[in-house]
Protein backbone atom coordinates (compact mmCIF):
# COMPACT_ATOMS: atom_id res chain seq x y z
CA UNK A 1 0.00 0.00 0.00
CA UNK A 2 1.47 3.67 -1.21
CA UNK A 3 2.30 5.62 2.00
CA UNK A 4 -0.54 7.86 2.75
CA UNK A 5 0.41 11.74 2.62
CA UNK A 6 -0.85 14.20 6.14
CA UNK A 7 -1.52 17.43 6.30
CA UNK A 8 -1.11 19.95 9.04
CA UNK A 9 0.01 23.84 10.05
CA UNK A 10 2.59 24.47 11.17
CA UNK A 11 3.97 27.90 12.93
CA UNK A 12 7.13 29.29 11.65
CA UNK A 13 8.91 32.41 11.22
CA UNK A 14 5.31 34.92 12.06
CA UNK A 15 2.90 32.75 9.87
CA UNK A 16 1.12 29.66 9.41
CA UNK A 17 2.34 27.47 6.88
CA UNK A 18 0.19 24.14 5.29
CA UNK A 19 2.34 21.37 5.39
CA UNK A 20 2.25 18.03 3.41
CA UNK A 21 4.38 15.22 4.68
CA UNK A 22 5.21 11.53 4.39
CA UNK A 23 6.76 8.91 6.00
CA UNK A 24 9.35 8.92 9.24
CA UNK A 25 13.09 8.68 9.09
CA UNK A 26 15.69 11.43 7.75
CA UNK A 27 14.07 14.78 6.91
CA UNK A 28 13.98 15.83 3.54
CA UNK A 29 12.03 19.64 2.61
CA UNK A 30 10.79 19.88 -0.55
CA UNK A 31 10.10 23.82 -2.22
CA UNK A 32 7.83 24.06 -5.22
CA UNK A 33 7.68 26.85 -7.36
CA UNK A 34 5.44 29.10 -9.62
CA UNK A 35 2.37 28.26 -10.34
CA UNK A 36 2.38 25.13 -8.22
CA UNK A 37 1.88 24.24 -4.63
CA UNK A 38 3.06 21.10 -2.52
CA UNK A 39 0.76 18.98 -4.89
CA UNK A 40 3.40 19.07 -7.63
CA UNK A 41 5.59 17.16 -5.23
CA UNK A 42 2.76 14.54 -4.76
CA UNK A 43 4.83 11.52 -6.48
CA UNK A 44 8.13 11.98 -4.51
CA UNK A 45 5.95 12.45 -0.96
CA UNK A 46 5.40 8.58 -1.22
CA UNK A 47 8.20 7.81 -2.84
CA UNK A 48 10.75 9.18 -0.42
CA UNK A 49 8.11 8.12 2.28
CA UNK A 50 8.02 4.03 1.29
CA UNK A 51 12.43 4.16 1.26
CA UNK A 52 12.09 5.49 4.54
CA UNK A 53 12.42 9.24 4.77
CA UNK A 54 10.27 11.95 6.25
CA UNK A 55 9.19 13.57 3.44
CA UNK A 56 7.69 17.22 3.52
CA UNK A 57 6.01 19.68 1.17
CA UNK A 58 5.20 22.86 2.34
CA UNK A 59 2.90 25.10 0.36
CA UNK A 60 5.80 28.20 0.38
CA UNK A 61 4.62 31.68 1.67
CA UNK A 62 1.62 32.93 -0.06
CA UNK A 63 0.57 29.59 -1.72
CA UNK A 64 -2.42 27.50 -1.19
CA UNK A 65 -3.47 27.24 2.73
CA UNK A 66 -0.12 28.85 4.45
CA UNK A 67 -0.43 32.51 4.86
CA UNK A 68 -0.22 35.10 2.57
CA UNK A 69 1.24 38.40 4.20
CA UNK A 70 -0.15 41.35 2.84
CA UNK A 71 3.17 43.91 2.57
CA UNK A 72 5.47 42.97 -0.52
CA UNK A 73 8.26 43.25 1.24
CA UNK A 74 7.36 40.23 3.14
CA UNK A 75 8.30 38.24 0.08
CA UNK A 76 12.11 38.32 0.14
CA UNK A 77 14.76 35.18 0.05
CA UNK A 78 15.79 35.68 3.30
CA UNK A 79 11.62 35.55 4.42
CA UNK A 80 11.66 32.16 2.59
CA UNK A 81 14.69 30.91 4.10
CA UNK A 82 13.57 31.67 7.41
CA UNK A 83 10.04 29.68 6.96
CA UNK A 84 11.56 26.63 6.32
CA UNK A 85 14.15 27.47 9.11
CA UNK A 86 11.08 27.83 11.51
CA UNK A 87 9.51 24.70 10.02
CA UNK A 88 12.56 22.52 10.95
CA UNK A 89 12.07 23.73 14.28
CA UNK A 90 8.29 23.02 14.25
CA UNK A 91 9.25 19.42 13.00
CA UNK A 92 11.80 19.20 15.38
CA UNK A 93 14.51 18.37 13.40
CA UNK A 94 18.30 19.66 13.88
CA UNK A 95 19.26 19.50 10.16
CA UNK A 96 17.10 18.08 6.81
CA UNK A 97 18.13 17.71 2.96
CA UNK A 98 16.42 20.13 1.21
CA UNK A 99 15.57 19.83 -2.47
CA UNK A 100 13.19 22.99 -4.66
CA UNK A 101 12.12 23.51 -7.92
CA UNK A 102 11.29 26.68 -10.06
CA UNK A 103 11.51 29.25 -7.07
CA UNK A 104 11.70 26.75 -5.06
CA UNK A 105 14.90 26.03 -6.11
CA UNK A 106 16.56 29.77 -5.70
CA UNK A 107 14.76 29.16 -2.01
CA UNK A 108 16.46 25.96 -1.57
CA UNK A 109 20.19 27.18 -2.80
CA UNK A 110 19.95 29.57 -0.29
CA UNK A 111 18.70 27.98 2.11
CA UNK A 112 21.91 25.58 2.17
CA UNK A 113 24.50 28.50 1.09
CA UNK A 114 23.15 31.05 4.37
CA UNK A 115 22.19 28.10 6.73
CA UNK A 116 24.32 25.12 6.05
CA UNK A 117 24.21 24.18 9.49
CA UNK A 118 20.55 23.23 9.30
CA UNK A 119 20.52 22.56 5.64
CA UNK A 120 22.94 19.40 5.09
CA UNK A 121 22.43 19.28 1.15
CA UNK A 122 20.55 20.12 -1.49
CA UNK A 123 19.12 19.11 -4.80
CA UNK A 124 17.92 21.79 -7.18
CA UNK A 125 15.90 21.42 -10.03
CA UNK A 126 15.62 23.02 -13.27
CA UNK A 127 17.22 26.51 -11.78
CA UNK A 128 20.87 26.36 -10.99
CA UNK A 129 22.34 27.90 -7.82
CA UNK A 130 22.89 31.64 -9.53
CA UNK A 131 25.53 33.92 -7.62
CA UNK A 132 24.91 37.38 -7.11
CA UNK A 133 25.82 39.59 -9.79
CA UNK A 134 27.38 42.96 -10.21
CA UNK A 135 24.15 45.01 -11.27
CA UNK A 136 20.53 45.03 -9.74
CA UNK A 137 18.63 41.84 -11.78
CA UNK A 138 15.92 43.64 -13.35
CA UNK A 139 18.79 46.51 -15.41
CA UNK A 140 19.43 43.05 -17.68
CA UNK A 141 16.90 41.40 -18.00
CA UNK A 142 15.68 41.45 -21.93
CA UNK A 143 13.70 43.90 -23.49
CA UNK A 144 13.38 45.12 -27.24
CA UNK A 145 10.71 47.69 -28.25
CA UNK A 146 7.80 45.05 -29.18
CA UNK A 147 8.13 42.51 -25.50
CA UNK A 148 9.66 42.84 -21.94
CA UNK A 149 10.95 39.38 -20.43
CA UNK A 150 8.37 37.51 -18.03
CA UNK A 151 9.91 38.63 -14.64
CA UNK A 152 9.43 42.26 -15.87
CA UNK A 153 6.04 42.12 -16.93
CA UNK A 154 5.12 40.94 -13.10
CA UNK A 155 6.66 43.81 -11.32
CA UNK A 156 3.54 46.13 -11.82
CA UNK A 157 0.91 44.75 -8.81
CA UNK A 158 -2.30 44.01 -9.92
CA UNK A 159 -1.29 43.40 -13.85
CA UNK A 160 -0.76 39.60 -13.81
CA UNK A 161 -2.93 38.83 -11.00
CA UNK A 162 -5.59 40.22 -13.18
CA UNK A 163 -4.44 37.93 -16.16
CA UNK A 164 -4.08 34.80 -14.32
CA UNK A 165 -7.10 35.00 -12.16
CA UNK A 166 -9.46 35.51 -15.06
CA UNK A 167 -10.21 32.06 -15.48
CA UNK A 168 -7.44 29.97 -13.43
CA UNK A 169 -7.88 26.74 -14.82
CA UNK A 170 -7.10 27.44 -18.21
CA UNK A 171 -3.71 29.78 -16.78
CA UNK A 172 -2.81 26.43 -15.45
CA UNK A 173 -3.41 24.32 -18.69
CA UNK A 174 -1.79 27.09 -20.79
CA UNK A 175 1.39 26.95 -18.27
CA UNK A 176 1.59 23.74 -17.36
CA UNK A 177 1.55 22.65 -20.98
CA UNK A 178 3.95 25.40 -22.47
CA UNK A 179 6.68 25.60 -20.12
CA UNK A 180 6.41 21.58 -20.37
CA UNK A 181 8.85 18.99 -22.71
CA UNK A 182 5.71 18.43 -25.02
CA UNK A 183 5.38 21.63 -26.57
CA UNK A 184 8.60 21.74 -28.14
CA UNK A 185 10.27 19.24 -29.85
CA UNK A 186 13.79 20.48 -29.63
CA UNK A 187 16.61 20.71 -26.34
CA UNK A 188 16.59 24.63 -25.58
CA UNK A 189 19.88 25.65 -26.15
CA UNK A 190 21.64 27.19 -23.20
CA UNK A 191 21.71 31.04 -22.85
CA UNK A 192 19.88 31.51 -26.22
CA UNK A 193 17.97 34.40 -25.00
CA UNK A 194 15.00 35.97 -25.32
CA UNK A 195 12.65 33.33 -24.12
CA UNK A 196 9.86 34.10 -21.93
CA UNK A 197 8.93 37.44 -23.60
CA UNK A 198 5.23 39.34 -23.10
CA UNK A 199 4.46 41.46 -25.93
CA UNK A 200 4.14 44.78 -24.99
CA UNK A 201 0.40 45.77 -24.74
CA UNK A 202 -0.34 42.11 -24.79
CA UNK A 203 -0.78 39.35 -21.97
CA UNK A 204 1.67 37.00 -20.18
CA UNK A 205 -0.43 34.07 -21.87
CA UNK A 206 -0.81 35.22 -25.48
CA UNK A 207 0.10 32.88 -27.57
CA UNK A 208 0.17 29.76 -24.76
CA UNK A 209 -2.19 27.26 -25.58
CA UNK A 210 -2.82 24.21 -24.54
CA UNK A 211 -4.07 21.05 -26.64
CA UNK A 212 -7.41 19.55 -26.04
CA UNK A 213 -5.78 16.27 -24.35
CA UNK A 214 -3.38 16.90 -22.20
CA UNK A 215 -0.07 15.25 -21.94
CA UNK A 216 -0.04 11.91 -19.59
CA UNK A 217 1.83 13.06 -17.03
CA UNK A 218 -0.65 15.80 -16.10
CA UNK A 219 -4.59 14.87 -16.02
CA UNK A 220 -7.45 16.86 -15.43
CA UNK A 221 -7.70 16.25 -12.07
CA UNK A 222 -4.06 17.80 -11.64
CA UNK A 223 -5.34 20.92 -13.29
CA UNK A 224 -8.86 21.07 -11.48
CA UNK A 225 -6.30 20.67 -7.74
CA UNK A 226 -4.13 23.68 -8.90
CA UNK A 227 -6.98 25.99 -10.28
CA UNK A 228 -9.02 25.18 -7.61
CA UNK A 229 -6.07 26.41 -5.01
CA UNK A 230 -5.28 29.45 -6.89
CA UNK A 231 -9.11 29.97 -7.32
CA UNK A 232 -9.35 30.39 -3.76
CA UNK A 233 -5.76 31.89 -2.80
CA UNK A 234 -5.07 34.17 -6.21
CA UNK A 235 -1.56 34.44 -7.87
CA UNK A 236 -0.56 37.34 -5.39
CA UNK A 237 1.32 35.75 -3.20
CA UNK A 238 3.72 33.76 -6.04
CA UNK A 239 3.84 37.03 -7.94
CA UNK A 240 4.99 38.84 -4.99
CA UNK A 241 8.34 36.90 -5.46
CA UNK A 242 9.18 38.58 -8.15
CA UNK A 243 8.52 41.61 -6.71
CA UNK A 244 11.78 41.07 -4.64
CA UNK A 245 14.51 40.18 -7.69
CA UNK A 246 15.93 43.57 -7.31
CA UNK A 247 15.75 43.49 -3.38
CA UNK A 248 17.00 39.92 -2.72
CA UNK A 249 19.99 41.95 -4.45
CA UNK A 250 20.06 44.03 -2.26
CA UNK A 251 19.52 42.16 0.86
CA UNK A 252 22.30 39.33 -0.52
CA UNK A 253 24.71 42.03 -0.69
CA UNK A 254 27.44 40.18 2.72
CA UNK A 255 27.07 37.31 0.64
CA UNK A 256 28.78 38.49 -2.73
CA UNK A 257 31.21 35.97 -3.82
CA UNK A 258 29.74 32.90 -1.27
CA UNK A 259 29.49 29.36 -2.52
CA UNK A 260 27.24 26.54 -1.55
CA UNK A 261 29.86 24.40 0.10
CA UNK A 262 26.95 21.25 1.16
CA UNK A 263 26.56 18.28 -1.04
CA UNK A 264 24.43 19.12 -3.96
CA UNK A 265 22.82 17.78 -7.05
CA UNK A 266 21.27 19.66 -9.84
CA UNK A 267 18.58 18.02 -12.25
CA UNK A 268 17.30 19.62 -15.44
CA UNK A 269 15.54 18.93 -18.58
CA UNK A 270 16.90 19.69 -21.88
CA UNK A 271 13.75 21.10 -23.19
CA UNK A 272 13.93 23.35 -20.11
CA UNK A 273 12.81 26.88 -21.19
CA UNK A 274 15.30 27.93 -18.14
CA UNK A 275 18.52 26.89 -19.76
CA UNK A 276 17.26 29.49 -22.28
CA UNK A 277 17.85 32.47 -19.91
CA UNK A 278 20.60 35.00 -20.58
CA UNK A 279 23.89 33.55 -19.01
CA UNK A 280 22.94 30.24 -18.74
CA UNK A 281 25.35 29.13 -21.18
CA UNK A 282 28.18 30.64 -19.07
CA UNK A 283 26.89 29.74 -15.97
CA UNK A 284 25.91 25.62 -16.27
CA UNK A 285 29.56 24.83 -17.42
CA UNK A 286 30.65 26.36 -14.26
CA UNK A 287 28.31 25.45 -11.60
CA UNK A 288 31.03 23.35 -9.75
CA UNK A 289 32.86 26.51 -9.40
CA UNK A 290 30.18 28.04 -6.94
CA UNK A 291 28.99 24.57 -5.96
CA UNK A 292 31.84 22.73 -5.49
CA UNK A 293 30.37 19.56 -3.66
CA UNK A 294 28.06 19.24 -6.77
CA UNK A 295 28.07 15.70 -6.99
CA UNK A 296 26.41 15.86 -10.45
CA UNK A 297 24.43 17.13 -13.19
CA UNK A 298 21.47 15.29 -14.61
CA UNK A 299 19.95 16.40 -17.79
CA UNK A 300 16.94 14.92 -18.56
CA UNK A 301 16.08 14.23 -22.71
CA UNK A 302 12.80 15.20 -24.14
CA UNK A 303 11.78 17.07 -20.40
CA UNK A 304 10.78 20.44 -20.31
CA UNK A 305 10.25 22.67 -17.09
CA UNK A 306 7.58 20.56 -14.35
CA UNK A 307 10.92 18.13 -14.08
CA UNK A 308 9.71 16.24 -11.01
CA UNK A 309 6.55 16.13 -12.73
CA UNK A 310 7.10 15.16 -15.74
CA UNK A 311 9.45 12.61 -14.94
CA UNK A 312 8.77 11.04 -11.83
CA UNK A 313 10.46 7.96 -12.25
CA UNK A 314 13.91 9.45 -12.73
CA UNK A 315 13.60 12.09 -10.53
CA UNK A 316 12.81 9.65 -7.90
CA UNK A 317 15.14 7.77 -8.71
CA UNK A 318 17.76 10.27 -8.96
CA UNK A 319 17.01 11.88 -5.40
CA UNK A 320 17.41 8.27 -3.53
CA UNK A 321 20.60 7.82 -5.04
CA UNK A 322 22.05 11.44 -3.64
CA UNK A 323 20.14 10.78 -0.31
CA UNK A 324 21.51 7.66 -0.01
CA UNK A 325 24.97 9.22 -0.38
CA UNK A 326 24.66 12.07 2.40
CA UNK A 327 23.18 9.87 4.46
Amino acid sequence: MAAEILHRIVDTNGIRMHVAEAGEGPPVVMCHGFPESWYSWRRQLVALAEAGYHAVAPDMRGYGKTDQPEPIADYTLLHLVGDLVGLLDALGESTAVIAGHDWGAPVAWHAALLRPDRFRAVIGLSVPFIPRRATRPTTTMPRTDDAIFYQLYFQEPGVAEAELGRDPRETIRRLLYYGSGDARRDPVAPGSGDVGMVPRGGGFLGGRKAPETLPAWLTDTDVDFYAGEFARAGFRGGLNWYRNIDRNWELQAPWMGARVTVPALYVTGDRDLVRGFRGMDRLLPALKHFVPDLRGTIVLQGCGHWTQQERPAEVNAAMLRFLAEVK
